[in-house]
């Protein structure tokens, strides 16, 4: 049977799937920026599948999220690589290391594919609100199936928009014309959808003004032009190579524009959505912007870089996973002292970061990369660290940091400090995730 004539039994066995899966068992395992009187973002690690049924069962959340955007795997029947970049004492560039992200082969066929995307769909119908969007990032490979089960799954009615993302970086080949956009599917729930569609220049012909009656006419340095809703097709940057936002993850998308996406389809504390959040630009975003937001991946470098990118954001977060991987990839040596204070019932906790080393690599590092760690791992191990933190008081159960440190170029923090009351009886936990997304935690 060809691929059209599968596409009833991809419905029907994604729709089952969907009514009879089983909520993921998700356990809160970090606090970041904790208040009691907030709501906090959510950060999970586990897959993505019965994250969205656990938000629906256990979180009882179903209608509950103005905005969905999802960038899912393209099929592009390629494998996507990380790729991280470190210097010398001296300030010299090394080679880069670049290390498998995620893979997007889906050897099996387009059949498992679409019932991949399809379940998910599903789930995604039940969370949205009735006043909510879904955005759907795809390209050529697969966009032209998905929006037939999208008409079929949402209701073609409720087709919004097909939004054309136009850049300039990619290959080009002499057997077709360059690749050089992305589409976005836009899908409502109901017909009561919120949208608020932006205002970008339409420069008059010629650059001259027409001087119509009741049209407002503006000038710059290329002439004259009106402000005109926005277009569906949009041209935004890919993220530069020495650009601020770039985090080293495979296939990033940029702030701009999520941000555009963002402010069309949600107003300030309306809460968003990202399921294969990547290394988390709309989380970042939605932070910038007022919103709340919810996040999901099941690779563990992923959510290190999210990790990473929002705890300079100083936000209020929960990460959350599904099970435990025991497996220990890494190893951090800190000494510890604490000095009583004369006259003081207080005494000072100093903990410095001495030694870091790498006890796992990840599959599919390149020769000169290995080499790189290694050169790192005999004179600058610390530089291997892509942040750690420290909760005074462990509980044994949820990381809460009160400090937070983040490595700069060459130069990592490696003494944490604290005042607490003289010979206190507490845990106290270090946890460290280097550049390739190991974590560890110490507890002392």
């Amino acid at each position: 049977m060809n691929l059209i004539g599968r596409f009833v039994e991809i419905l029907e066995e994604s729709k089952c799937r969907c009514d009879q899966s089983i909520a993921g068992d998700f356990q809160v395992t970090e606090q970041i920026n904790g208040d009691m009187n907030d709501t906090p973002n959510l950060l999970a690690h586990g897959d993505n599948g019965r994250f969205m049924k656990y938000l629906s069962k256990d979180k009882a959340m179903d209608g509950k999220l103005k905005l969905i955007y999802i960038d899912p795997p393209f099929f592009s029947k390629a494998t996507y690589d990380a790729v991280v970049h470190l210097k010398s004492k001296d300030g010299k560039k090394l080679d880069p290391i670049r290390y498998f992200a995620y893979d997007d082969t889906w050897q099996r066929d387009m059949t498992e594919y679409l019932k991949m995307l399809c379940y998910r769909l599903y789930l995604m119908k039940d969370l949205l609100a009735d006043d909510g969007t879904i955005w759907i990032h795809l390209d050529w490979h697969v966009v032209h199936y998905a929006k037939i089960f999208l008409d079929e799954i949402f209701g073609e009615e409720n087709f919004v928009n097909e939004i054309i993302w136009q850049y300039k970086s990619g290959g080009s080949g002499k057997r077709h014309f360059a690749r050089k956009h992305d589409t976005i599917l836009v899908y409502s729930k109901t017909k009561k959808y919120y949208f608020a569609p932006g205002k970008e220049k339409s420069y008059n012909r010629g650059f001259k003004p027409y001087r119509f009656k009741g049209v407002k006419e503006y000038k710059d340095e290329m002439g004259w032009y009106t402000m005109v809703t926005m277009k569906d097709i949009w041209n935004v940057d890919m993220v530069g190579r020495t650009s601020s936002e770039r985090t080293g993850y495979a296939t990033q998308k940029p702030e701009a524009l999520l941000a555009r996406i963002i402010e069309a389809a949600t107003e300030e504390g309306d809460l968003c959505a990202d399921f294969f959040c990547g290394s988390g630009t709309l989380a970042a975003v939605a932070e910038k912007m007022g919103r709340k937001w919810i996040c999901c991946d099941g690779s563990n470098l992923a959510i290190s870089k999210v990790l990473s990118r929002m705890r300079e954001k100083d936000c209020h977060m929960e990460v959350m996973e599904e099970g435990n991987d025991t497996v220990e990839k890494s190893k951090a040596n800190f000494s510890f002292s604490r000095e009583a204070l004369d006259g003081s019932d207080k005494e000072l906790i100093k903990i410095v970061l001495e030694d870091y080393a790498i006890s796992k690599l990840p599959k599919g590092i390149e020769a000169k990369g290995i080499e790189t760690i290694k050169y790192i791992q005999k004179n600058n191990p610390l530089q291997l660290i892509e942040c750690w933190s420290v909760d005074f008081n462990y509980d044994g159960k949820v990381f809460r940091p009160e400090a937070m440190f983040s490595r700069e170029n060459t130069d990592t923090e490696t003494v944490c400090e604290k005042l607490m009351p003289r010979d206190s009886q507490t845990n106290i936990c270090i946890k460290t995730i280097d550049v390739l997304g190991n974590d560890t935690m110490t507890v002392i």
